[in-house]
């Protein structure tokens, strides 16, 4: 499978834009797709399948699950309540690099991490995985 000259930023902002039924310049990089955007559930399942029709390039939720938490195991992500710890927010800020953990230490649930997720973190998602697969080919 060649992903030479595939343009991943724009073929996920299409998708993006496609699924959620708003114009392509409002799935800015920086947008959260289940916050800023309005995405639920469904939709991150239909922008998936999009982005894999145009690019060849399969990303499932769970990936985004494992990309987020870095296998770390439920226990030594998140509290007793839910509430992402210390060791949590070091992965979540390697996945989501734009994050502010300071503000987000002691508040943010496992429920609301896939609210973070952005554009541009699907767009580095799918660049990795067509990155990979060309190396591994």
């Amino acid at each position: 499978m060649s992903y030479e000259g595939k343009d991943f930023a724009a073929i996920v902002q299409e998708a993006v834009a496609d699924a959620l039924g708003i114009d392509v310049d409002e799935a800015v990089p920086e947008a959260t797709l289940l916050g800023d955007l309005g995405a639920e559930s469904i939709d991150l399942l239909d922008i998936l399948f999009r982005v894999e029709k145009q690019s060849d390039v399969k990303i499932k939720v769970s990936d985004i699950a494992e990309l987020l938490q870095g296998g770390i195991p439920d226990e030594e992500f998140a509290d007793e309540d839910d509430v992402i710890n210390a060791v949590g927010l070091a992965q979540l800020k390697k996945s989501l690099p734009q994050i502010d953990v300071e503000e987000l230490a002691g508040k943010l649930t496992a429920d609301e991490v896939l609210t973070l997720f952005t554009v541009q973190n699907l767009i580095d998602l799918v660049t990795e995985r067509a990155a990979l697969a060309t190396s591994a080919a």
